[in-house]
């Protein structure tokens, strides 16, 4: 942050673990910075990432492009499938002990599919962990228990080595190593150029932005429709804006969610893009429900108001497999896990003596 310079590093399974590909420079001092999905990227143009920053004044799209002789086709080799939208599983089946993964799917254009998930409704807008009992009661006999992938931790280890044995294929051979002591590691990004996208893609106009966002925060979120964007306002206001409609904002105030409390913290639902997690320095988390086609008048009733923290939350994380699961940490030196599903409390993990 406070810089002008983005710097992009490929992550390895091998050391070198992070080798630096390229470097771009931008207009403004980077306040935030967060990554596009990349279904969203152009892939017929090569474009292997694409990054938001946030300026003082604007959210500007800086594209990576890797150089190809052909963009009329589709490179496998830059863009292996990738997880999917759908989740893998629901809440319950998840503590039962489902352990199945997201799908992968691929990014060629034609094949990409048009499944879409919609989390239901919570019906229930006020939900305390009162409801779920005592929060650190024993589970067993609610039908409730830790997956077994949690449970036995020997076995993950016992996993997490054999994939990274010989065979599997992480492991350079000896020639390979004297090659890249020589020439230095290959990539197929060593090519990749950063550029900041032109102006008719900036969000401009930004006014009011919040300074005050603890360090465990982003400054703002975004999925591959939209971006949040939490304002300096009184009642944390947060300011929802659309991808896919750029361009100078008016002077007047534009549509928001009046959060009711400072925005600690927040995140978009992975499969639901509509659904957005705010943690507030009240303790409570308010769940919020974008409508079709994005904000056009003021929200002011949040569709559910997570309660149970006893100290301002600083985190909160939808669950990356199973749909609705969330889980927040807070300096009351709890982890407390949501099922939003069935609108309770779930787990409440103590015992924790600092910040998680």
């Amino acid at each position: 942050q406070g810089e002008n310079l983005l710097y992009c590093f490929e992550a390895a399974p091998a050391q070198p673990a992070l080798t630096q590909v390229t470097q771009c420079r931008t207009e403004g001092s980077t306040r935030g910075l967060g990554a596009v999905p990349r279904m969203a990227l152009d892939v017929m143009a090569c474009e292997v990432l694409r990054v938001l920053q946030l300026t003082d004044t604007a959210l500007v799209p800086v594209s990576y492009l890797v150089p190809r002789k052909s963009v009329q086709d589709f490179h496998e080799d830059l863009f292996p499938d990738c997880t999917g939208t759908l989740p893998a599983t629901g809440a319950q089946a998840w503590w039962a002990g489902d352990s199945q993964q997201v799908g992968r799917v691929s990014l060629h254009p034609a094949r990409r599919p048009t499944e879409t998930f919609s989390s239901p409704v919570i019906a229930c807008t006020r939900l305390r962990a009162a409801d779920a009992g005592p929060a650190d009661a024993d589970r067993s006999g609610s039908g409730y228990s830790s997956p077994s992938s949690l449970a036995s931790p020997g076995s993950a280890a016992t996993s997490l080595s054999a994939s990274t044995g010989p065979s599997s294929g992480f492991a350079s051979s000896p020639s390979q190593k004297s090659l890249q002591s020589i020439l230095g590691p290959s990539s197929r990004f060593r090519h990749a150029q950063g550029r900041v996208l032109h102006r008719d893609t900036h969000l401009t106009n930004l006014r009011g932005l919040s300074l005050t966002t603890p360090g465990e925060c982003d400054g703002f979120c975004a999925n591959r429709q939209r971006v949040a964007l939490p304002l300096l306002s009184a009642g944390g206001q947060i300011a929802v804006l659309e991808l896919s409609k750029p361009g100078r904002l008016p002077d007047t105030a534009v549509p928001t969610i009046q959060n009711g409390a400072a925005v600690a913290d927040l995140c978009w639902d992975p499969f639901d893009l509509r659904r957005l997690a705010v943690a507030g320095e009240d303790a409570k988390i308010r769940l919020w429900r974008i409508p079709e086609g994005g904000l056009r008048e003021t929200l002011r009733e949040p569709e559910a108001v997570l309660r149970g923290h006893s100290e301002k939350i600083y985190s909160v994380r939808f669950h990356p497999v199973a749909s609705d699961l969330l889980v927040s940490s807070s300096y009351d030196m709890t982890v407390r896990i949501w099922e939003l599903s069935a609108g309770r409390e779930a787990s409440c993990l103590r015992g924790h003596t600092d910040q998680v």
